[in-house]
Parts: C-alpha cells; sequence; structure tokens
C-alpha cells in the first residue's frame, strides 16, 4: 500500500521566542500550500508551541510536541499532559527519543504508558528506537531494536499500532555528522516492519509508518527516500533552519 511519507522537525531545545517566530514565518512562506503527496510536521519546545498551531494555521504545516506525561492529570509539576496539547491543537507527539531514554532514563514500560496516553488524547505517537555505537558494533543492533519494540509495543493490539509512526534513529548518527547508508537504514527498517508484521499481523506491518532519523540533511534526503521501506524523516539539526527543512520537505 501507499503510505503517505512525513517529514517531522524535531527541534529539541532550541529556539528563543524571537527566532521560533523567524523559523515558522520562513517555513509559511516557502511551503507549497497544495502539498498533498507527504506530511509536514514540527515539534517545538513546549513554550512555542500555541505559536506554532496559529502561524500554521493556513498551512499543509502540523504541530507536535517532544514529550508527554503518562498521566491524564494531578500533581505532576513540571509536566505537560496529552490532554493538554490537544488542546492547544497538538496532532503528533514523539514518545522515546534517544535523548529521553539516555538523560532521564525512561525505559519501554515507561514508553508503553506513555504511547496509551497520546493514543487516548488522539494524538498520534512518533515511538523513537534505535541503537547506540557499542551495540551496532557488537552487532546486536537488531536485538536492541526488536526488544524495543516488542516492549513499548506490549498490550497493544493491531489497529492501535496502525495508528502510531514508529522512527528509527540509529543513535551514533544523531548529531554526529555520522548518517547510516541508506542500505544500513533500509535493512533495519525492514527489520522493524518484520518484527511488527509477526507481532501485530501483515496489515499492521504495510500501514504503519517508519521514520530515519540520524543526520538526515538537505544531501542525503533523496536517497534515503528512495529506499522502499523509509517512510519520512525525523529531522534535527537541519529543521532549525528554514532554508535546508523546506529542502529536506521537498524531497524528491
Amino acid at each position: 500500500m501507499d503510505r503517505l511519507p512525513l517529514i517531522a522537525g524535531n527541534w529539541k531545545m532550541n529556539k528563543t521566542y524571537q527566532e521560533a517566530e523567524e523559523l515558522l514565518n520562513g517555513l509559511v512562506k516557502g511551503i507549497d500550500n497544495n502539498l498533498e503527496d507527504r506530511e509536514v510536521l514540527i515539534c517545538p519546545p513546549f513554550p512555542f508551541i500555541d505559536l506554532a498551531v496559529k502561524l500554521t494555521e493556513k498551512t499543509p504545516i502540523k504541530v507536535g510536541a517532544q514529550n508527554l506525561f503518562w498521566e491524564e492529570e494531578g500533581a505532576f509539576t513540571g509536566e505537560v499532559s496529552g490532554k493538554m496539547l490537544n488542546s492547544i491543537g497538538c496532532k503528533y507527539v514523539i514518545v522515546g527519543h534517544s535523548e529521553r531514554r539516555e538523560y532521564f532514563q525512561e525505559n519501554d514500560v515507561l514508553l508503553s504508558k506513555k504511547l496509551k496516553i497520546a493514543l487516548n488524547n488522539n494524538l498520534v505517537p512518533i515511538l523513537c528506537v534505535g541503537e547506540n555505537l557499542p551495540q551496532r558494533e557488537a552487532g546486536q543492533e537488531k536485538d536492541v531494536v526488536k526488544s524495543q519494540i516488542i516492549n513499548a509495543l506490549d498490550g497493544f493490539i493491531a489497529e492501535e499500532i496502525k495508528k502510531m509512526v514508529i522512527a528509527y534513529e540509529p543513535i551514533w548518527a544523531i548529531g554526529t555528522g555520522k548518517t547510516a547508508t541508506p542500505e544500513q537504514a533500509q535493512e533495519m527498517h525492514n527489520f522493524i516492519r518484520l518484527t511488527i508484521a509477526d507481532k501485530y499481523g501483515f496489515d499492521s506491518a504495510e500501514e504503519v509508518r517508519i521514520l530515519y532519523g540520524g543526520s538526515v540533511k538537505p544531501d542525503n534526503i533523496d536517497q534515503l527516500m528512495s529506499q522502499m521501506d523509509i517512510d519520512g524523516a525525523l529531522v534535527g539539526g537541519a529543521s532549525l533552519k528554514a532554508e535546508s527543512f523546506l529542502r529536506i520537505i521537498n524531497f524528491q
């Protein structure tokens, strides 16, 4: 089946309000408002989400969040709920980015709760999976990724899996300038799809979109997107400049 490509920009912890406004205006000015053959998403820091929703209102650009809490509401100082994100116009949320796993010790059991909360609040979760350099060098990358997928998706049914997006991010390629070759990325994307098919059925595996995230740039996006099982990109640094992100959006 044809899966609509998704190009997502993860701003991480970058930009002031004024800088965010400038970047958003650049994207709004440069994007093709008749874009129908691909989906575009930006995930700014929490303080800029409302601004992003308002400035992109009449464009194809959708807005998501970089994280959410695993409960609906309550005495959780400093946290942000799925209900809050939905109420201000968020459509997506990133779950389990490698930086959340590393710096905040988020594990698969916790991420499973976040996925459930996201779906309960009509947010499309983008579940991030991927191996680090020692794991890759030891030949453990497939075992690591399979374990992350199976554990995080434990308890979900096939219809719920179809509502999710998975992002494969080789941790050794994030912010390092290194990129998995298109062939390496395709191999892992195909493995992820087969893993989902084995547990949730062929239909789910065919519908779920799998993004590549790991030093995606204007000069490698075309090659990456030419691979059969790569359905889009989760873009970090290159999403912080309108010119480079627009080039990635307009991949050939």
